[in-house]
């Protein structure tokens, strides 16, 4: 076993000895009523973007006696739509994970958490790990995940009519604002809502290879740069030297001989008189 992973591994079964020996009440840490309308405002926002996109038109031509039924209506304003998204906002609640090294409400989120993430590595590598839990059970829902959605599924419930206020009328309030401060939270600690993960903390893999990639696309802009600015100079030291090379060249004569030097310069005859032998 390589001493890194060995490392890697102690200190994983260590914080998580840790906090067993603890005692369950302090191991697991159920979502309050604000984690909760936070993750259920955010998961129906995204439905009715993702449902908000369609150009289709329902029928409405159910004719009662005496009835000529009602005129055709745009999908993104109608019941039928809201009735989908609200029956299944609380089942898209266990696509969510807990992170463990994250705090607050900070550590309900998507994707594998940090700690999985290194002890599947540490298995792949022929690592065997030893934990309370099974290896099968790594990737089932959690305690915590599952009572968020046990909990979505009563304030939807409750809240439903409030909802639907929402999205009969103009929509230009946040859903956030309008179902947890004004309802679900009035008069009672917010401050969940405010918390956003910040993905640059320290072995974050998530955030690590956003920030690898961004220092090659970074390098790659600046070895551009470079071999553009050297390839100029390059041009421009050419030039100078063919410059430097055409000017002591030899001037040709009319005739097309190439001229001396006395040609360029004349001969100046000798201060004096003539001295006989």
């Amino acid at each position: 076993m390589p001493l890194a992973a060995y490392l890697c591994f102690l200190s994983i079964i260590s914080s998580v000895g840790a906090a067993k020996s603890s005692g369950d009440d302090d191991w697991v840490y159920l979502p309050n009523k604000c984690e909760v309308c936070k993750f259920v405002s955010i998961e129906m926002k995204s439905a009715f973007d993702e449902t908000g996109k369609t150009k289709e038109v329902i029928g409405r031509n159910y004719r009662f006696i005496d009835s000529k039924g009602a005129p055709p209506i745009k999908y993104v304003k109608s019941d039928l739509r809201f009735i989908e998204v609200v029956e299944n906002v609380c089942q898209r609640l266990l696509t969510y994970n807990l992170h463990k090294e994250r705090s607050g409400s900070n550590r309900f989120a998507k994707g594998m958490s940090e700690t999985f993430s290194t002890l599947h590595g540490l298995v792949n590598k022929g690592v065997n790990v030893v934990m309370d839990i099974p290896f099968e059970l790594w990737n089932e829902t959690s305690a915590e995940v599952a009572d968020l959605k046990k909990q979505c599924d009563v304030m939807i419930e409750r809240y439903e009519d409030v909802i639907e206020d929402w999205y009969k009328g103009s929509q230009e309030e946040d859903l956030t604002t309008h179902l947890c401060e004004k309802h679900v939270l009035k008069g009672q600690d917010a401050a969940c809502l405010d918390e956003e993960w910040s993905p640059m903390k320290k072995g974050d893999q998530a955030a690590l290879a956003e920030d690898k990639k961004k220092k090659r696309k970074k390098k790659k802009k600046k070895d551009g740069s470079d071999g553009e600015k050297a390839t100029k100079k390059k041009k421009k030291s050419e030039k100078k030297a063919k410059k430097k090379k055409k000017s002591k060249a030899p001037v040709e004569k009319a005739d097309g001989g190439a001229s001396s030097g006395e040609d360029i310069q004349p001969a100046v005859p000798l201060s004096g008189g003539k001295t006989e032998l």
